[in-house]
């Protein structure tokens, strides 16, 4: 194929992101050819996607069409293998207008215990503190990330706890529970609720791999 042919149908093709946002915007969501297209896709180019999800509106049709799917459980999001206070990587994106672009990161606590712990690895960190949290399997929702509590130690590595009711932090995270649902084998949606509302803040997360 010649060079200028080949630009042309390159640039013809649809990125991961775009393919993505499409399937999303479709009247309705298929939940189910969602996760077949993420799960299809390398770690680097489903990364790729869920940060083409920009915004309150793509990321709550998302959050709406995965309504039936399973449950999230403690060991989608680390494995009940795992060593204890061995962090899993989760790269997120937010629906905010800016600094959309952070890690969470969970690990079982060092005893066995029906929870999780983690905190958010991000540029503001500075200011609104890492914003710990305790992860619970709500009976009603799924995975519930609690921010009302945060745990007693921390892997090595990890920053300083703090809670989430002091300094800049308490704008932030004070009284919020994020409520998650499952996307794909990998990815995940979560909505912000703070004092059992919803906030109409959501974010997508995908495991490192």
């Amino acid at each position: 194929m010649p060079r200028r042919a080949r630009a042309d149908y390159n640039a013809r093709v649809p990125s991961p992101g775009e393919r993505l946002t499409a399937l999303v915007r479709a009247e309705p969501p298929d939940r189910t050819a969602i996760a077949a297209f993420l799960d299809g896709l390398p770690h680097g180019e489903r990364v790729t996607a869920i940060t083409a999800l920009s915004g309150p509106r793509l990321q709550s049709r998302l959050y709406a069409a995965v309504a039936g799917a399973p449950p999230v459980t403690l060991a989608d999001l680390v494995p009940p293998d795992a060593p204890p206070l061995r962090e899993v990587i989760f790269h997120g994106k937010n629906s905010l207008p800016a600094f959309t672009l952070f890690q969470k990161r969970f690990c079982r606590p060092p005893r066995g215990s029906d929870e999780l712990w983690g905190y958010n690895h991000q540029a503001l960190a500075w200011l609104t503190g890492p914003g710990y949290f305790v992860v619970h399997e709500d009976r009603a929702r799924g995975a519930a990330v609690d921010y009302r509590e945060v745990p007693p130690e921390r892997p090595p590595g990890w920053p300083e706890v703090k809670p989430n009711d002091r300094g800049f932090s308490r704008f932030v995270f004070r009284d919020m529970v994020d409520y998650m649902r499952r996307v794909s084998r990998d990815v995940f949606i979560g909505s912000a609720h703070r004092g059992g509302k919803e906030t109409g803040n959501y974010f997508v997360l995908c495991r490192d791999r």
